[in-house]
This record gives C-alpha cells, sequence and structure tokens, in this order.
C-alpha cells in the first residue's frame, strides 16, 4: 500500500508526509510542472501540462488497495474503480456508497457556472480541518492494513 497524492493544489501535504513516515507508507506526488515540491521527502512525480494529464498519470500508476489523496471527484471515481481507497483533503472518505451524489452534484456544479450562476464560496481552511483530515487518514491507513 502507497499514498498517492493529486498534489498540484493538496493543503495536508506535510500531514501526509508526517503519518506515511510514521507508518513506513511510501508517498508519490503528482503534480504539474509549475508547482515546486522538491522539499518533501516523497517521489515526486512532475507531469507536462494539460488538461487532466496529472489525473491521467496518477491512475495509472496507482494499484489495487493503494491510498489515493484527491479533492477532484473525477479521479476519486477512477481509482475506485480500479480498488483504491480515496480520502478528500477534507477528510471526507470518498467509496461507492457516495460517488454517485458526489459526481451528481459535480455536475450540477458545472451546469450552474456555465449558465454564469455563482456556486457557494469555499471556506477559509481551518486547523480543525487539518486535524479532522490528519485523523481521517490515520484512521484509513489502519483500517486497510
Amino acid at each position: 500500500m502507497r499514498i498517492l497524492v493529486d498534489a498540484d493544489a493538496c493543503p495536508v501535504k506535510d500531514a501526509i508526509i508526517t503519518l506515511a513516515t510514521k507508518n513506513n507508507l511510501e508517498v508519490h506526488f503528482f503534480a504539474d510542472i509549475n508547482h515546486e515540491l522538491s522539499q518533501y521527502k516523497a517521489k515526486i512525480h512532475i507531469i507536462d501540462q494539460g488538461r487532466d494529464s496529472v489525473d491521467f498519470a496518477l491512475i495509472g500508476a496507482m494499484e489495487i488497495g493503494d491510498i489515493i489523496i484527491t479533492a477532484d471527484y473525477g479521479v476519486a471515481s477512477l481509482a475506485l474503480g480500479r480498488g483504491g481507497h480515496v480520502l478528500h483533503p477534507s477528510g471526507k472518505h470518498i467509496h461507492h456508497d457516495n460517488i454517485d451524489l458526489l459526481m451528481f452534484e459535480r455536475h450540477l456544479s458545472q451546469k450552474s457556472r456555465k449558465a454564469g450562476l455563482r456556486g457557494p464560496r469555499h471556506k477559509k481552511r481551518t486547523v480543525h480541518d487539518n486535524l479532522n483530515f490528519t485523523h481521517q487518514l490515520e484512521k484509513l491507513i489502519q483500517d486497510v492494513n
């Protein structure tokens, strides 16, 4: 089991590294050429820019049982289909029982944006958000092991 991270906009990289080190797990960060990740003790995969190129590289590299960290429900859906375990950076565990609803909500949000309607603004990330993510990742690691 490894942890693969959609790292372009992931706000919890430090927490991932800390828990992976504690549990002796390999971490892979996937990002496009516009991101600097060399300060992290992880395997860094820098992917050329292109629509969804990072997403496809991550999915192509994953193995059954890997933990995938992503805020992209499309990536989450693909990872679940390939036997991965998925966690959102908010700490939300994404699984077969909730992915359809999440994908439907994503579809509705895209339709609203195309129609010129403004969606809800994202709340600023809090310390509680970080603690929740850390707790949920630790729990997922223990459940999968």
